[in-house]
């Protein structure tokens, strides 16, 4: 890598607080920050500080109604609707401004590798990836995500290529482009007869002249490290190549790790820290390099984020730490794990064409469903 990395933190993101009995509490990120600290992941880098998105820049992807119900909430004895007020999405204070703060760290992000200053930028609260146009939804009050694709739009940027790695549908997202064919969203999620929100069907495929740059991925309940890597690389290098995107843009959620309480897939860290490292290589094979990693879901808060996510920052920055590093003194006490990896077994057999597996035929589905759009050859493993 060329140029120094860009990495945006600051406290007051701990802001985006849903309250304490909340499956998104804040604190995974402040673990996070701190293990990559004691690893000396962070050594020498300047955090860049995140600033609030202005009203303007969160409608590129919001309705002004929305954000005025956003802003009344807290002070609102009436119900509020657009989502809000809900188990997943209570209202709290400083709704607003905490909301607006995380779509900023992102935008920081992004313009970062607009400027030219950074060609890799991660903002580790960002993807928030549920929420639509006029309402909050999965946690999510705005969609960085698509406000970050939306300014590198903006900006000049004719393609990009948006890859969701949560255990979750990206449908926030995927609805935000739906119909526009400069962005490709590629979402590998857990089934949705299967989960929440229940979309991300391989038969949802983009709208006019973006049809096929909608790309679903669904996995059987239950799928591994192997199963998963075997799955991605059968479908997302092949596509990106054909799209050519110029920035990547991934939303790095784990909650598909197997010990995650909200989701069924059985991925490790080891897994993640496995797709970190081929996302960097795709975005130097196909995306100039460029990169913009959000983060996303991940629910079990100390032993599976933080050291998950230390290997995203890791990864990012071109500081790969091995699986076996061992944890800092105190965190083996306090998570009951000793080292950055959970053991998993990463190496996979490419697919061959088959449909043996379940993986396969979630493979054999998504490829048949959307790879002749891009004129590839859905039954040709070297397609």
């Amino acid at each position: 890598m060329g140029k120094p990395a860009a990495v945006v933190w600051d406290d007051s993101l701990l802001g985006y607080d849903m309250g304490a009995e909340h499956p998104l509490n804040p604190v995974r990120l402040d673990l996070t920050v701190r293990l990559a600290g004691e690893l000396g992941v962070l050594t020498g880098v300047d955090l860049l500080k995140p600033r609030f998105a202005s009203a303007e820049e969160v409608e590129r992807v919001h309705e002004p109604g929305y954000l005025a119900a956003v802003r009344a909430a807290p002070s609102s004895a009436l119900g509020v609707g657009h989502g809000l007020g809900t188990a997943d999405n209570p209202v709290f204070e400083r709704m607003h401004e905490a909301s607006s703060l995380v779509v900023g760290a992102s935008l920081v992000a992004a313009e970062q590798i607009v400027s030219g200053a950074a060609d890799r930028a991660v903002n580790i609260a960002g993807g928030l990836h549920h929420a639509m146009r006029d309402h909050a939804a999965g946690f999510c009050v705005y969609n960085d995500c698509a406000a970050a694709i939306g300014y590198l739009l903006d900006s000049g940027v004719e393609r990009v290529a948006y890859v969701d790695v949560d255990v979750h549908h990206g449908d926030g997202v995927q609805a935000a482009f739906y119909a526009d064919p400069r962005v490709l969203t590629i979402s590998l999620h857990q089934h949705p007869t299967t989960l929440w929100p229940g979309t991300g069907y391989a038969r949802e495929l983009g709208s006019g002249q973006a049809m096929g740059t909608s790309v679903n991925l669904p996995l059987p309940p239950g799928t591994e490290d192997a199963e998963w890597l075997r799955a991605f690389h059968a479908v997302v290098p092949s596509l990106l190549a054909a799209f050519r995107p110029q920035v990547l843009v991934t939303q790095c959620g784990v909650d598909s790790h197997r010990e995650d309480p909200l989701a069924d897939l059985a991925l490790t860290v080891d897994g993640h820290r496995a797709i970190y490292r081929v996302l960097r290589e795709l975005a130097l094979r196909h995306a100039e390099g460029k990169w913009l990693a959000l983060g996303g879901g991940g629910y079990e808060l100390a032993r599976v984020v933080p050291r998950s996510w230390t290997h995203l920052l890791a990864t990012v920055l071109d500081r790969d730490l091995e699986p076996e590093t061992a944890l800092p003194q105190g965190w083996a006490e306090r998570t009951g794990k000793a080292v950055m990896g959970d053991g998993g077994q990463t190496l996979f057999e490419h697919w061959g064409g088959d449909a043996s597996l379940p993986v396969d035929v979630a493979i054999r589905d998504t490829r048949r469903a959307v790879f002749p759009l891009h004129g590839l050859d859905p039954d040709d493993p070297r397609d």
